[in-house]
């Protein structure tokens, strides 16, 4: 019989691995009450650990802008798309006429 994968959320995980940290638990206590392997605490630790100093990278730095920027680009470019397509459904209105007069 096959074992379904199990999937555990960010909160599980993180609080797993703080208890650890903390010192609250040793790994393999904490390990067997949340009845999970080692090695998978071990890979959520290294994650952890990994992305942590992302944390404190400055906001302000400008990551925001860029997409903020070409928000503003997208919006610009729609309001032109808009009025474009209002134009063109307003000169084939007063075309139509002429179109079924001409028989075409």
């Amino acid at each position: 019989m096959v074992q379904k994968r199990r999937k555990f959320t960010a909160q599980f995980k993180f609080d797993t691995v703080m208890e650890v940290l903390r010192g609250e638990k040793s790994v393999a206590q904490s390990c067997r009450e949340r009845d999970i392997t080692e090695a998978l605490y071990y890979k959520w630790r290294d994650a952890f650990f990994e992305r942590a100093p992302n944390v404190f990278e400055d906001q302000r730095s400008g990551s925001n802008e860029p997409s903020s920027d070409r928000v503003a680009e997208l919006e610009r470019m729609v309001g032109q798309l808009a009025m474009e397509n209002a134009i063109l459904k307003k000169a084939s209105s007063r075309l139509e006429p002429a179109r079924r007069k001409n028989g075409t």
